[in-house]
C-alpha cells in the first residue's frame, strides 16, 4: 500500500447510512446523502445506495458526473452557476436555487433537451447564506410556475454552515407554512420540503422536527456519525468509516523548544511550544498541502500532534506503550474539515474496504 491513504470502510458507511434512513424515515423524512466530502467517488456512493438513500447530493457538478452509474435520483446542492446550466440539466436531476434568471436558464435548457429539470426553491430563514427571503417565496413561486421546462417539486432551507443558526421547531415551521400557502394557491402537492441539513438531526432525534418536513441532507452524520447542531455523537453510529494512515520517516529524540530566535512559521504564523523536555519524536509523510491537521485524532492516545508543514507531520510519540519504527503507520480518526482536505488531495491514496 500506498501511503498517505485514506482507508474508507463501506460496511461501517452502509451502517451509518441504514442507521439515520431508518430515523428518519419512522417520521415520514427522506434522506438526500450527501457525497461531497468524498469527492463524489461512486465506490463508496453505493454504500449510501444500499444504506436505503433516497436520492445521492452534491454541491459540484464534476461530483455527479462520477456518479451517473448509480440509478438514483441526483441533486445539485450548490446554488447553479449561469455558466453551468447545460450540465445541470444534464447531470442534475434536481437542483437548488434562488436565482429566477438562473431558473429562466434551466428552464430554456430543458426545452431544447425535451426534459424536465426539477427545482427546489430554498428559502433563507435567517442563517445568511442562499435563499428568498420568506416574505419573497410566494412570488418566486409564482414566476417559477410560469416557467416550462422545469418544475417546482419543493423548498428547502440551510441553516447552520455559515451563520450557525440552529435549526428548531420555530424556524422550521415556517418553511412549512410557506410550502402550504404554494401549495394551495397553485393547487399543487410539493414533494420535498427539506429542512436542512447534518443540524437538523437532534431535532428527529427528539421527534420534535415540525410535520410537514420531509427532507434532510444528511452528509457528516453519515460520514462521521455527528449531529452538527451542537456537536454530540449519534447513538449506533461508527465515528472511524475513514481512516488516515501516515508513515513515520523519521525518529529521533528532540527538546520541544526549537534552539534559537523565534520568527514566523513557512504560512507566516509564529508558532508557540510546550517545554516537555526532550522527548521521541516521529516525523510522518503528510502535511498541510494533504490535509487539514487541526481536525486529525491519532487513534493512539498517546501520540500528540506538534504541529506541520506542507509536507511534514511531527507528532510526540515519547509515552506510547507500542513501540514505533520507521515505515511503521500511524492512523487517524478525522473531522469534518480534514476528511474533505484528504479526500480532495491527489497525494492521499484513497482505498476501499
Amino acid at each position: 500500500m500506498n501511503y498517505p491513504a485514506l482507508k474508507v470502510n463501506l460496511d461501517k458507511l452502509e451502517s451509518n447510512t441504514r442507521l439515520l434512513v431508518e430515523k428518519c424515515a419512522a417520521m415520514g423524512i427522506s434522506v438526500s446523502a450527501v457525497t461531497k466530502v468524498f469527492c463524489g467517488m461512486p465506490e463508496i456512493a453505493v454504500a449510501m445506495v444500499k444504506g436505503g438513500a433516497n436520492y445521492l447530493a452534491d454541491s459540484r457538478i464534476e461530483n455527479l458526473k462520477k456518479m451517473q452509474c448509480l440509478d438514483i435520483p441526483k441533486m445539485l446542492l450548490r446554488i447553479p452557476m449561469l455558466s453551468q446550466v447545460e450540465e445541470v440539466v444534464e447531470y442534475a436531476d434536481i437542483s437548488l436555487n434562488s436565482e429566477y434568471e438562473v431558473m429562466k436558464a434551466l428552464s430554456n435548457e430543458a426545452i431544447k433537451r425535451g426534459k424536465v429539470h426539477q427545482i427546489i426553491l430554498m428559502v433563507d430563514l435567517g442563517d445568511l447564506r442562499e435563499g428568498v427571503w420568506v416574505d419573497e417565496a410566494m412570488d418566486y413561486a409564482d414566476k417559477i410556475m410560469e416557467l416550462e421546462g422545469i418544475k417546482l417539486i419543493g423548498i428547502g432551507t440551510n441553516l447552520t454552515c455559515y451563520g450557525a443558526v440552529i435549526p428548531n421547531e420555530g424556524n422550521l415551521s415556517k418553511l412549512v407554512e410557506i410550502a402550504d400557502s404554494i401549495e394551495k394557491k397553485h393547487n399543487i402537492k410539493l414533494s420535498i420540503i427539506s429542512g436542512g441539513n447534518s443540524s437538523s438531526v437532534y431535532l428527529v432525534g427528539k421527534g420534535a422536527i415540525p410535520k410537514g418536513i420531509n427532507n434532510l441532507r444528511l452528509g457528516e452524520s453519515i460520514v462521521l456519525g455527528n449531529e452538527t447542531a451542537y456537536g454530540g455523537r449519534i447513538a449506533g453510529t461508527y465515528n472511524d468509516c475513514f481512516t488516515l494512515c501516515a508513515e513515520i520517516i523519521e525518529l529521533k529524540e528532540k527538546p520541544s523548544i526549537p534552539i534559537g530566535e523565534i520568527g514566523v512559521d513557512a504560512f507566516g504564523n509564529k508558532p508557540t511550544f510546550v517545554d516537555r523536555g526532550v522527548r521521541k519524536r516521529a516525523i510522518l509523510a503528510i502535511g498541510k498541502q494533504d490535509v487539514n491537521v487541526e481536525g486529525l485524532t491519532p487513534i493512539d492516545e498517546n501520540i500528540i500532534i506538534l504541529g506541520a508543514s506542507s509536507d511534514h507531520m511531527i507528532v510526540d510519540i515519547n509515552d506510547c506503550k507500542k513501540e514505533y519504527g520507521i515505515g511503521n503507520i500511524i492512523e487517524f480518526t478525522l473531522d469534518y474539515g480534514a476528511l474533505l482536505s484528504a479526500s480532495t488531495s491527489d497525494y492521499v491514496k484513497k482505498i476501499i474496504e
